[in-house]
């Protein structure tokens, strides 16, 4: 009976031990990776047409970089802002930024 108690005590020791055994560090699995943020330039500022002009410019320029626009159209566009940009040098304000809204509104840009 003796050995018997022996025994059961060993036994819940070693259990109990068990329970306590080191584990190893859980490791978090990796969250998505986040991309770096993109540069980008401010568009022109300007008063006036002249601001306007040099922003749709931007734009434009831009776009052809990226290969939204084949050189075709982008010639032409590039036309077109040439003709406002000489209405603007011009002092003709209402007149640039009408040329500007037309050319715009024939390509598919926003305002």
């Amino acid at each position: 009976m003796r050995a018997r108690l022996f025994f059961m005590a060993a036994f819940a020791a070693s259990a109990g031990a068990g329970c306590n055994a080191a584990r190893p560090p859980q490791v978090a699995p990796p969250g998505p990776a986040v991309p770096a943020p993109m540069t980008q330039a401010l568009p022109p500022d300007g008063p006036g047409c002249a601001g306007a002009v040099a922003r749709y410019r931007s734009v434009v320029d831009n776009d052809l970089a990226m290969g939204h626009v084949n050189t075709g159209v982008h010639a032409q566009i590039a036309n077109e802002i040439a003709e406002a940009a000489s209405a603007c040098s011009s002092g003709q304000d209402g007149r640039a930024l009408s040329l500007l809204r037309a050319s715009k509104s024939r390509h598919g840009y926003p305002g």
